[in-house]
Parts: C-alpha cells; sequence; structure tokens
C-alpha cells in the first residue's frame, strides 16, 4: 500500500465541509474533521471512516491545543482546508457590534488554523494550505457587507500567506464559491434561488461537490506549481 496523505478540514460536518470530507475518503485520503456543534453529522462522517475532532476554531486558545492533539495522533498534516465559517443577510446599518464581531470569526478562524498547521509544514517544508472564500468576497454583496468583509479578509490571508510560505514549500490557495445549495443558502428561499440560477451563465446553482471538487484539486500534486490563487466555483455568476 502506498503512502496515505492526510487532511483536516475544518467545518466539516456539513455542507461544503461534508462533501470535501466525503470526496477525500473516497479518493483514499486520510480524513480528519473539525466541528463545533452537529454531534449527529460528525458521528455520520466517522462511520464513512473520517476521524473527528471537536473545537471552536475562531478561539485561538482552542486551535493551538487541536493542532498539537492531531499532530501527536497523526505526526502530520499535508493538507489544511479552512472551511468552518458562517453567513447572515442583513442590511450595514442593522448590523450589531456583536454580529460583526461573530461574522468576523470567519478570517479569525482560516488565520488561526493556518498559524497553528503551518508550524510543522515549515519543518517539514511541505504542505497545503486551501481557505474556503466567497465570490462575494471578491466583489462584495449588498446586505451582506460583514460577511462579504470576513470572505475578502480570507483572499489577503491567501495572497500574503503564499508570499511567506513560499520558500517553505507550502502552497497557499483559496475557493470563492458562489451560490452553493447548501443549509447556509437554504434561508434565501426557492424563489431567491430560482432568480439566481437565472443570473447565472451556466443556469443553475452549485453544489458542494462542485466545491469540493476544486478542493481535491488543489490539493492535489497537479496543482504542485499554483499558489497564491483564487478558484472561482460560480458558474460564471462572477468573471474577473
Amino acid at each position: 500500500m502506498g503512502f496515505v496523505k492526510t487532511v483536516v478540514i475544518t467545518g466539516a460536518s456539513r455542507g461544503i465541509g461534508r462533501a470535501t470530507a466525503l470526496l477525500f475518503l473516497k479518493r483514499g485520503w486520510q480524513v480528519i474533521g473539525v466541528y463545533r456543534r452537529s454531534d449527529d453529522a460528525a458521528e455520520e462522517l466517522r462511520q464513512a471512516g473520517a476521524v473527528m475532532y471537536r473545537a471552536d476554531v475562531s478561539v485561538r486558545d482552542e486551535v493551538f491545543p487541536l493542532c498539537d492533539d492531531i499532530l501527536r495522533d497523526f505526526s502530520h498534516a499535508d493538507v489544511l482546508v479552512n472551511n468552518a465559517g458562517c453567513a447572515a443577510q442583513r442590511l450595514f446599518s442593522d448590523i450589531s457590534e456583536e454580529e460583526y464581531r461573530r461574522m468576523m470569526k470567519n478570517a479569525d478562524s482560516a488565520f488561526f488554523c493556518s498559524q497553528a498547521f503551518s508550524r510543522d509544514m515549515i519543518r517539514r517544508h511541505s504542505g497545503k494550505i486551501i481557505n474556503i472564500s466567497s465570490m462575494w468576497g471578491q466583489v462584495g454583496a449588498s446586505c451582506e457587507v460583514d460577511y462579504s468583509m470576513s470572505k475578502a479578509a480570507i483572499l489577503g490571508l491567501t495572497r500574503a500567506l503564499a508570499k511567506e510560505l513560499g520558500p517553505s514549500g507550502i502552497t497557499v490557495n483559496a475557493v470563492a464559491p458562489g451560490v452553493i445549495l447548501t443549509d447556509m443558502t437554504a434561508p434565501l428561499g426557492r424563489e431567491t434561488l430560482d432568480e439566481l440560477a437565472e443570473e447565472t451563465p451556466l443556469s443553475r446553482n452549485g453544489t458542494p461537490k462542485d466545491v469540493a471538487n476544486a478542493v481535491y484539486f488543489l490539493a492535489s500534486d497537479e496543482a504542485d506549481f499554483i499558489t497564491g490563487q483564487t478558484l472561482g466555483v460560480n458558474g460564471g455568476f462572477v468573471i474577473l
């Protein structure tokens, strides 16, 4: 049997994270999933073959012990997928400080996890970090200002970290999903989702598997000379 690679996926219990975990499992990877609340969903992934850890990855004091536990149990992580996050639709003038701070945890999670896991990647002179942003992080969205801001911060992290970690043999890239059919977009309602699909050149909304495929490509050997880039998975909704 050949060498089995290891991937750590945050926000792994549902949506894009779950689809990504299942795809990596199907391809024979050792999958380590991190989740915060969804015990039942986490158990389903355990039954599928993933090893699950529970932590709030927006809190630095939880992330570094989590990383130490994973490295103790598995010796290393070849790929880190920073997927954990939240979203909300509301007027800019209505956003409270508490809501703003909560949304910015999207960026906190990617920052702290990258900081923790890159230590071992630097020592091994090998590794890949893949950050899940959003097309709204690229172009902004009305009524999603704080969300757009948090996802734009992740793109800035991606570009800067790619420059800093490149000499250590580590690639850092981002995936920017468009409208993806998950629990996170369900509150938009069927009518709005259908309208968004009509505005999309490929005439449909995306699926979690669409995003998982992009993540898997960036994690593969075929993407070894790609770093600091953002791969849009939006059906042409945003073309830059």
